[in-house]
Formats: structure tokens, sequence, C-alpha cells
């Protein structure tokens, strides 16, 4: 009789899914991320999608454990983080997506968006569509919140985003 021996890295990879997600600066949306219970991994960079989304937009690619953090609980703080109501003139650069990696989390992701358009005073601008492509950012960048805690931009737009997050999302953020 033979026995299936799993690795550690492929009962990693059996309990994760990845999500790309895009909307504001990719450092904030990166030290948002690194701070949700269930996500174990998030890469800062640049996404791209099919036409007519195909120019690299910022975002990030986070592997999670579906056991552990729910796909609407992501999307729910992804809305809630960034101008998901706005269409402003910089949405070329900072799109507001969820890019899914297959046809349940398209349906989910639509779904929640629908669901969660209560939330919202304007509607949600923000698109639902495919993950295509991944460019991660030069080293000096990656990990930005957690490397510079102190530096101006830090201190002005991603901690108090943070705190805003952990007082709606208590039980879904780490720190």
């Amino acid at each position: 009789m033979q026995y299936l021996v799993l690795s550690e890295r492929n009962l990693f990879q059996m309990r994760t899914m990845k999500l790309g997600l895009g909307g504001g600066c990719h450092w904030c949306t990166e030290g948002i991320f690194q701070s949700v219970l269930g996500v174990k991994e998030v890469k800062q960079g640049w996404i791209s999608s099919e036409s007519p989304y195909q120019k690299w937009s910022e975002g990030v690619e986070i592997t999670f454990d579906p056991l552990l953090v729910d796909l609407s609980l992501l999307i729910a703080i992804h809305l809630h983080s960034h101008s998901c109501t706005s269409d402003h003139a910089f949405r070329k650069k900072y799109r507001s997506a969820i890019y899914y990696f297959n046809e349940e989390q398209e349906e989910i992701s639509r779904k929640v968006l629908l669901e969660m358009q209560s939330d919202f005073d304007r509607e949600i601008v923000t698109k639902v569509i495919p993950f295509i492509d991944f460019k991660i950012n030069t080293e000096q960048f990656l990990d930005y919140y957690n490397k510079n805690p102190d530096l101006p931009f830090c201190t002005s737009y991603i901690k108090p985003k943070l705190n805003a997050l952990k007082e709606r999302f208590q039980k879904a953020m780490v720190k």
C-alpha cells in the first residue's frame, strides 16, 4: 500500500487561493491586506487584465486561506479601503478592480458588489475583471508600510486607513 505524503508547501497550496485587488496606491493596499487575518502573502506591484483593461495599474496579488478569511470579507475590506465610488482622473493608474482567478471568484465578487452597494451613497465603480498578469514592484518599495511606518506618507495615508478598518472590521484585522 502506498501513502501520499504531502509536503508543507503542497499543504499550503491546497489551502490557499489568490485574488488581485486594485484601487488606490499599492503601498496602502499592501499594508491593509498584510493586516488581515488569513491573508498569507501580499505581493505589491502592477496588474493587467484583458482589453480594455490590459494597461498596467497599481494593485496587489494576495494569497489567502479561505478557511480563515472569506472572499466576501476581503472584498468588503477592499471597498472600504479606497474611493470605490469615485471615477477620478487617475483611475487608469489606480484602477478600482477585483481581479478574479476563476469563475467562482467572479460570481462571488459580482454578488458582493451588489450587496455592498447599500454601504455607499454613490454607485460603486469597481470592476470585476480577470487576472491576466502581474509585475512585482522593486525590492525597495516592497513591504513599504512595515519598513517605513513613521514616514509622512505612511502616517498620513496608510495608518489612518488601517485604524478605520480595524474599527469597522475588528475581528478580521491582526494588529
